[in-house]
């Protein structure tokens, strides 16, 4: 089983899925939502950190290994031993610090620049809209609900219906309360009251009809 699928109960599930039914049994929008583990490698972060680490490990050995050689001291290491000893240092404290940091996301989050985890989150969240199908409804009005758990980030992708009705600024907005909703809550809380607002929203200016079908399955889908 994914690593993700352990984290969410089928109660977590069955919340997400109950928020969409309501939401959608008042507006004609189809509303999909999406939880990822990460959205992007970050491998530049942990080669930072390991960088930090050898040069570390540099330093202390340098402490215990000097480089200069005292003359009268019977035990001070050669020059070559001395550059073996570095050099050392420096290799395994990088790659060390690396693999500690490809382990630990608290230290590739601090390593990793707050921008380039907002764009990571935007570039899979317009993946996964296309790779779920949430532009092929047939009257365009797919909205993508998106959690990204490693940057504590998310965002909200409206098909060209759903644009039309509903202003950026409006889609900036529900976007900026689905982050902070996610920073303050659980991320099946943060997203089952976006849901809901959504739903709230989009009732007004694109309400259900007795002709509306459900293109889409109303269920949340779980990405590592």
């Amino acid at each position: 089983m994914a690593q993700i699928e352990v984290q969410f109960t089928a109660a977590d599930r069955e919340a997400v899925n109950q928020a969409v039914k309501n939401a959608e049994s008042q507006t004609r929008a189809e509303i999909i939502p999406v939880i990822a583990a990460c959205s992007g490698r970050y491998d530049r972060s942990e080669d930072v950190f390991g960088l930090w680490v050898g040069l570390a490990a540099f330093l202390l050995v340098w402490k215990f290994v000097p480089a200069e050689a005292d003359p009268s001291s019977w035990g001070t290491p050669s020059p070559v031993l001395q550059f073996i000893a570095y050099a050392a240092a420096i290799v395994c404290g990088f790659l060390g610090g690396a693999a500690v940091a490809s382990r630990t996301g608290v230290i590739r989050r601090l390593f990793t620049p707050a921008r380039q985890m907002s764009d990571e989150v935007r570039l899979r969240a317009r993946a996964v809209f296309f790779d779920q199908r949430v532009h092929h409804t047939s009257g365009s009005s797919g909205v993508l609900l998106y959690v990204s758990l490693f940057e504590r980030m998310a965002t909200v992708l409206a098909d060209q219906s759903v644009m039309e009705k509903l202003s950026q600024t409006q889609i900036d907005s529900l976007c900026a309360e689905f982050t902070q909703r996610l920073h303050s809550s659980s991320p099946v809380t943060a997203l089952t009251d976006t849901i809901r607002i959504v739903g709230t929203q989009l009732s007004e200016v694109l309400p259900r009809t007795d002709q509306g079908t459900n293109e889409l399955a109303d269920a949340l889908v779980l990405l590592e």
